[in-house]
């Protein structure tokens, strides 16, 4: 029997974990060695979901780390390399949109 999770976790392509580092809220995602890295290219990528929940639930029992995990699908380049394929994580990975105070210009 599935279970209620894995009915509603829909992969359908490359998908890496995100999250917010706990100390300063800067965007990371899960990598292979379970850890977690401020380079979408160090992501871990899976295809199932399967492979998604387990990486959700190492990157879930890792809450002093990071919070707010969830699985975001990306684009992997013939050089391997990883893009978003949504705004809201291309907006994550650029950062703001809008200059911030006290940013340099």
């Amino acid at each position: 029997m599935t279970s209620p999770l894995q009915q509603k976790l829909k992969i359908t392509g490359p998908t890496v974990i995100t999250a917010n580092r706990l100390t300063d809220g800067v965007v990371v995602w899960l990598t292979a060695e379970s850890g977690w890295s401020d380079t979408l290219s160090r992501a871990a990528v899976v295809s199932t979901p399967d492979d998604a929940l387990r990486l959700l639930g190492i990157a879930n029992a890792d809450e002093n780390h990071a919070v707010g995990a969830y699985p975001a699908r990306v684009t992997v380049a013939d050089d391997g390399s990883l893009a978003p394929v949504n705004l809201r994580e291309r907006i994550r990975v650029g950062g703001p949109t809008v200059a911030l105070p006290g940013a340099a210009a």
